[in-house]
């Protein structure tokens, strides 16, 4: 039998798909383990569920802990979003049009803050919220979480506005338009996919952060991150299908957001520097 020469050009597209399926094993096991009991998950191991079950997830859904904190993160989260991208973007025009003294500077210093251990300000953050009044609230995390998402929001829409030639910035000053009309109307439509962009980032970065989440709520604004911790640690080990079936849970709303803006995401990659 004669061997086979793969070529090389062909080898090399083999990587990707051999790091695609490393990458999806967990995941794979996350969702197998979902539809186990727990009996069956302490037992044997198996690729696929000797009795599958929906138990898991009906204990979820059943559950107002449970099924309430996923709606409790997704309130803040949308809020996170839309104060974020809101700031950002008269900020990133500023930064885009304008000059002045120590802009570049600011410009580097909005993403080195990105890199701020979020427990260095935990308690700054409990303090500052316990005063007034909006500790287990949703525009605490919500504001919390913009310390992160604004400097990022900032980066990635300044190279999005500066990929608009300042022409249209002048040409719509002689037709009349006034600044907000000309934000609406003009810039806005221009640097959509940016948005869409930087809406996807502010979304993951605020889905996925646990500890301001968990430091500024106690019990009506709980996230899932939060309650499934606690499941953990109160179950001793926890009751790893119905944790499983929960982490599945929580990977729904990332890839809805990821098939939202999959067309821009390369783009938004770059960070905003689009020169």
């Amino acid at each position: 039998m004669r061997n086979i020469a793969i070529p090389g050009k062909h080898r090399a597209s083999l990587v990707p798909v051999f790091y695609i399926i490393f990458l999806m094993i967990p995941i794979y096991w996350l969702i197998n383990m979902s539809f186990k009991s727990q009996q069956e998950i302490l037992g044997t191991m198996s690729l696929l569920p000797d009795a599958p079950t929906l138990g898991n997830y009906m204990v979820i859904f059943s559950d107002p802990s449970w099924y309430l904190s996923y709606l409790n993160a997704a309130i803040y989260v949308l809020l996170n979003v839309v104060i974020s991208v809101t700031v950002a973007i008269p900020a990133a025009f500023a930064f885009s049009r304008y000059h002045f003294v120590g802009d570049r500077h600011m410009f580097f210093w909005f993403l080195a803050s990105r890199m701020t251990p979020p427990a260095v300000l935990l308690v700054p953050f409990v303090q500052v919220f316990s005063s007034l009044n909006l500790i287990d609230t949703y525009i605490a995390v919500a504001v919390a979480h913009c310390l992160f998402n604004v400097p990022i929001s900032v980066w990635i829409l300044e190279g999005f506005i500066s990929s608009v030639p300042r022409e249209m910035d002048e040409i719509a000053q002689v037709d009349g338009y006034s600044r907000p009309a000309y934000f609406l109307k003009i810039l806005l439509p221009q640097i959509a996919p940016g948005i869409g962009v930087t809406a996807f980032f502010c979304f993951m970065f605020s889905w996925i952060e646990l500890l301001l989440a968990n430091g500024l709520t106690t019990v009506n604004a709980k996230p899932i991150g939060a309650v499934m911790g606690r499941a953990g640690s109160v179950l001793g080990g926890g009751h790893i299908g119905l944790l499983s079936a929960a982490s599945v849970l929580t990977l729904i709303p990332g890839i809805a957001m990821i098939i939202l803006v999959r067309r821009h995401i390369a783009r938004g990659l770059s960070l905003g520097q689009v020169k």
